[in-house]
């Protein structure tokens, strides 16, 4: 009889470890591991200089927008010499990207590609004598302004198509 009772204490003492080390898991889960389910906030940057730098080396007019109110922030910008291109990138006021895309690559390849594989609708916007095609679907929504001297102009992202009208509305070329 005595090997037994050590056998039923060593199988308590086991599972009182069990339970302490569960009661220290969920502690841990719930006090150290953050839990926040908010997109990080991203950081805005200046994007002059690079405007200026691409606006004196790309053979098209590259727009930016000008007056959009403080709550549209800039995120990234980039511009390549090799095909001319010109991104800039913005998180709406409702937290939603729009990127601004040029090139004079082949249009087809390129519009696929910045609108992440939206297709073009019959849709048309009007905007400063400018007229827009409306693209949807794939990832992106966009509205595309084709074969302006010489390049494409593409506003796409997950906003909505207001937010759309309302970035190209305020694109100005220089």
């Amino acid at each position: 009889m005595a090997g037994s009772k050590g056998k039923q204490k060593s199988a308590r003492d086991m599972i009182l470890s069990l339970g302490v080390v569960g009661i220290a898991a969920v502690i841990v889960y719930f006090v150290a591991i953050p839990h926040d389910d908010h997109a990080p906030d991203l950081k805005r940057v200046d994007y002059r200089v690079e405007l200026i730098t691409a606006r004196r080396a790309a053979s098209y007019p590259v727009a930016a927008p000008e007056g959009l109110p403080g709550t549209w922030k800039a995120t990234s910008v980039t511009y390549a010499g090799e095909n001319e291109r010109w991104h800039l990138g913005f998180q709406t006021p409702d937290g939603q990207y729009v990127q601004v895309e040029q090139s004079t690559q082949k249009p087809a390849d390129f519009i696929d590609d910045a609108s992440q594989g939206a297709s073009a609708t019959s849709k048309t916007e009007k905007i400063d004598g400018h007229t827009w095609t409306r693209y949807t679907g794939g990832r992106y929504d966009a509205l595309v302004l084709n074969g302006t001297r010489g390049s494409t102009t593409v506003v796409a992202g997950t906003a909505s198509f207001d937010e759309l009208t309302k970035m190209v509305a305020a694109l100005k070329t220089k």
